[in-house]
């Protein structure tokens, strides 16, 4: 098989296309290359969702934490403390054996007229599962961070909003927002950077691939048990992880040269 045949036959095998059965003999470096390629689809779904999802909802928490109201500061700060206080990996145990316990117990809804069994299955698949865990880890890291941007924002920018009679919502989106992002991005950005590499972990988590279509580890693991040769494929995922790291770079430095627009440049 050639390499161009490699590629339209194992490109999108990751996400249920193409050729089912993998190589097990005379396995070539581009259908290695191909194969963990296809699986990094599965890392940038990982990371691509959980920063999205969780840059908005550690928003909330972070303002939260910053509230006087103890209902409001309490829950989220027990939050960012016990995520941040344990391991990733004891997280994705916990949360496995969570989604498998919760079938067992019965998870129905009766309103009386119908009686509705809520799906579950789905959360023991590392697609939704891995996703949800990744999602708030991540949630908890920016929150911690967004709040400490948020304490740092400058006084006198609320002040001068105040003087000119912003509402609270209006001081907090043409004020308060951008300011704590300008300050949190830089954090922000390794944040993002310490998520995307721990989407490997994904691997070694409870949660099953999807009709074994796994990450990039899956493959390069693969590999490594068929050829006896783990030099090979496990440089390659590192290539992989090294030159998307660089486009998360670029692409979060022009959000962050976006942000600055109105600093003039050194």
């Amino acid at each position: 098989m050639s390499c161009n045949e490699t590629i339209i036959a194992y490109g999108l095998r990751a996400i249920g296309f193409g050729e089912r059965l993998l190589p097990k003999a005379d396995i070539t470096l581009c259908e290695q290359f191909v194969l963990i390629g296809s699986g990094m689809m599965w890392n940038i779904y990982f990371a691509v969702l959980a920063l999205a999802f969780g840059f908005f909802a550690a928003t909330g928490i972070a303002l939260a934490r910053a509230s006087s109201r103890p209902i409001l500061q309490f829950p989220a700060k027990a939050f960012i403390f016990i995520i941040r206080g344990s391991p990733l990996f004891i997280q994705f145990f916990i949360a496995y054996e969570a989604f498998v316990l919760i079938p067992k117990l019965g998870f129905d809804m009766n309103f009386g007229f119908i009686e509705i069994t809520v799906e579950t299955r789905w959360l023991t698949r590392a697609w939704l599962g891995a996703l949800i865990v990744l999602f708030l880890n991540t949630t908890a890291y920016t929150a911690q961070i967004f709040h400490g941007a948020l304490m740092s924002v400058p006084k006198g920018d609320i002040e001068a909003a105040d003087a000119l009679g912003m509402s609270p919502f209006q001081k907090f989106r043409r004020i308060v927002w951008p300011s704590m992002l300008r300050l949190a991005w830089a954090s922000y950005t390794n944040e993002a950077i310490f998520l995307f590499h721990a989407t490997a972990l994904v691997f070694f988590s409870s949660f099953p691939a999807w009709r074994q279509e796994g990450d990039a580890l899956y493959y390069a693991n693969y590999f490594a048990d068929k050829t006896f040769n783990p030099f090979v494929p496990y440089p390659i995922i590192g290539l992989y992880f090294v030159i998307f790291t660089l486009l998360l770079i670029v692409v979060f430095g022009m959000v962050n040269k976006r942000l600055n627009r109105h600093l003039l440049p050194e």
